[in-house]
């Protein structure tokens, strides 16, 4: 069986206003999208913001994100291809050109232009090397888990872990019309795994050196 492998969120960089397309050919433009983004900061735009659906976790780290994952998550989410009540409502209530302009919003949220290069993942345990070994985690998240091999796949080092456990244990359900995710490659690997296996996994990933950020409007600060 050939393996497979894992397709596993203030300032503005100030020279960066539009992005490349992010969203169904669409152009995406920074400004237009902090001009967006009042549905999103109530929970993303809050550090520490916890979610209760379907178990208590944080909501994940989207600032310096890329922005093509971004566009292809809210996309899946309107699609129906991530079963989420809540971020369905949300993404059914986006155009094309609403999803593209967050998207370049969120993906330059708190890049600091000089900023020193990320610190290398330091390798976990024996255990946790063979889990990643396993899931063949770095074929798609690239280098340390934060430079992805296709932007539409998501940096996923320093992500919240209780988040990433929820994440990776969505893509197990089957049959169920308000939790799931229907990614097929995801799903696959994520069912090699038990859900203490995922937890671990989730706090390693959780516990790297990361981009992504929660930055919070001045109102929540």
């Amino acid at each position: 069986m050939n393996k497979i492998v894992l397709s596993l969120s203030a300032a503005l960089v100030a020279s960066v206003t539009v992005f490349a397309a992010h969203a169904e050919g669409v152009q995406g433009d920074v400004q237009a999208g902090a001009k967006k983004n009042a549905m999103c900061i109530g929970c993303h735009g809050i550090v520490g913001y916890q979610a209760s659906f379907p178990e208590i976790h944080k909501v994940p780290k989207i600032s310096g994100q890329s922005g093509k994952y971004i566009a292809t998550a809210l996309n899946a989410y309107k699609k129906g291809e991530r079963k989420h009540p809540s971020m369905k409502g949300i993404a059914d209530s986006l155009s094309d050109q609403d999803i593209a302009d967050l998207a370049a919003y969120y993906e330059a949220s708190g890049v600091v232009a000089g900023a020193p290069a990320l610190a290398k993942a330091a390798p976990g345990t024996e255990r946790v090397n063979a889990l990643m070994t396993k899931g063949n985690c770095a074929s798609c998240h690239g280098e340390s888990l934060s430079n992805p091999v296709d932007p539409s796949y998501p940096k996923i080092a320093g992500q919240y872990s209780d988040y990433l456990y929820v994440a990776l244990k969505a893509y197990k359900v089957e049959g169920n019309t308000n939790i799931g995710r229907s990614n097929a490659v995801m799903g696959g690997i994520a069912k090699q795994f038990s859900n203490a296996e995922l937890k671990e996994l989730a706090n390693y990933v959780g516990g790297l050196p990361t981009e992504l950020k929660v930055v919070p409007q001045s109102r929540f600060k």
